[in-house]
């Protein structure tokens, strides 16, 4: 009799709270009218990164809890997301190709000792950058079973904008080479290609990755409001010189 491998029952409580990329039909608008009312009542495309951890939390109804790490500000069950904004001077969002995100600071000084320079091994100092990340990731990984990255791609008047999201993972370090560049940067290729992943700037520390943009990502173009008046508001509130008191130091 031959053998059979053994049926498992599937294990949905693994799941996320949707596919990858997947928003739903509403978070489109849910979206579109958070932005919309930004810019009314700040009059000028201004999005920072913690109004969008904010923003997109509401989108989804998970909870935005900032957090020192900056990879699980936002929390939903068993998913956590780090949200990041990049400015794009791209004319029309749908040919974006990569963003170049922000992800902290990786100060192999302060994790390993001793100081860098560009005579030191780049693939030995690359490693120790990614190793700093890798550290990074499993710490919130033993927490939630799925963790992503959450991207806004914003025009400068916020009038043009594209989400995606990705899988947020380790580095295996033997998949990449490093070297020195003229700036004295450090930047990192999947080995035997052109194709950039990495920078790491010595002064500073910080740690940029650089994501291909989805076919999948979602992209909305928004009608700009007017901006509210700021008196009229005030005046529809019913302020007035007793809302304001002036103390002295003691």
């Amino acid at each position: 009799m031959s053998k059979k491998s053994p049926k498992l029952r599937t294990v949905n409580k693994s799941l996320p709270p949707y596919p990858l990329n997947e928003f739903g039909s509403e978070f489109p608008y849910i979206l579109g009218r958070e932005i919309v009312y930004l810019l009314a009542s700040k009059g000028k495309g201004v999005l920072e990164g913690s109004e969008w951890e904010e923003i997109f939390a509401h989108c989804i109804g998970a909870d935005w809890k900032p957090s020192n790490v900056g990879l699980d500000d936002v929390v939903l069950g068993n998913t956590a997301w780090g949200a990041k904004t990049v400015k794009s001077g791209v004319k029309d969002f749908r040919n974006l190709n990569k963003v170049r995100l922000i992800s902290g600071r990786n100060s192999i000084v302060y994790s390993y000792g001793g100081t860098i320079d560009t005579s030191a091994d780049p693939d030995e100092v690359g490693e120790q950058v990614l190793e700093i990340w890798n550290e990074r990731v499993s710490s919130i990984r033993e927490k939630f079973k799925h963790l992503r990255t959450v991207v806004l791609v914003k025009s400068n008047d916020l009038t043009q904008v594209a989400v995606f999201e990705y899988d947020t993972v380790r580095y295996d370090p033997e998949l990449f080479e490093f070297s020195w560049n003229k700036n004295g940067n450090l930047e990192g290729f999947h080995k035997g290609t052109d194709n950039k992943r990495f920078v790491w700037q010595p002064h500073g520390s910080q740690f940029t990755i650089i994501e291909e943009v989805p076919t999948s990502s979602l992209i909305l173009k928004l009608k700009p409001p007017k901006a509210l008046n700021k008196d009229k508001i005030l005046e529809a509130i019913g302020f007035d010189k007793t809302w304001v008191t002036v103390e002295k130091r003691k």
